[in-house]
């Protein structure tokens, strides 16, 4: 099973209302449950066979190792004439490259295309997520080190 096929199951998990889905094949068993109390999607990926210990610390989140691109799409309520910019994965979003250092982006601060906006853990891995677009901070949605899903907007950015 690839990582679109995890990313689609998943979305259709979480469109379906299913608390808890569990599929095991041959090679994995991957357990999908949602509604959990942050609203959080938990995946995990356990190859059959494994030691109980190991089962217990081999979660899996749906996406690639290295993410440094940022999927744009417009807002569709009042504020559609900003641009918002969505997680790309399932992880916990650190506004800040470490706790003692200034935040990347702050509202009001003008951005450009490549500039870091914040980065994403997933599974002890830092993703940087990179803006795509050029403009102006409008609003941060989402707080520091908050867990985020695939697709979830994160900032409105004014692309004027």
């Amino acid at each position: 099973m690839d990582l679109k096929e995890i990313q689609n199951l998943i979305k259709f998990v979480a469109k379906s209302g299913a608390s808890e889905v569990k599929l095991e094949m041959e090679d994995i068993k991957i357990t999908i449950k949602t509604g959990s109390e942050e609203g959080a999607t938990i995946v995990q990926q356990i190859p059959m066979g494994a030691a109980p210990m190991m089962q217990a610390a081999a979660p899996v989140v749906a996406a690639p190792a290295v993410e440094s691109a940022v999927p744009v799409a417009t807002a569709a309520s009042e504020d559609s004439k900003y641009i918002t910019v969505k997680s790309p994965i399932i992880g916990t979003m650190y506004r800040k490259p470490s706790p003692d250092k200034p935040m990347f982006v702050e509202v009001g601060q003008t951005i450009a295309e490549g500039d870091v906006l914040c980065i994403i853990e997933a599974m002890k891995l830092f993703n940087e997520i990179e803006s795509e677009v050029s403009g102006t901070i409008v609003k941060i949605l989402v707080d520091d080190s908050s867990p985020v899903e695939f697709d979830q907007p994160l900032f409105l950015v004014d692309p004027s």
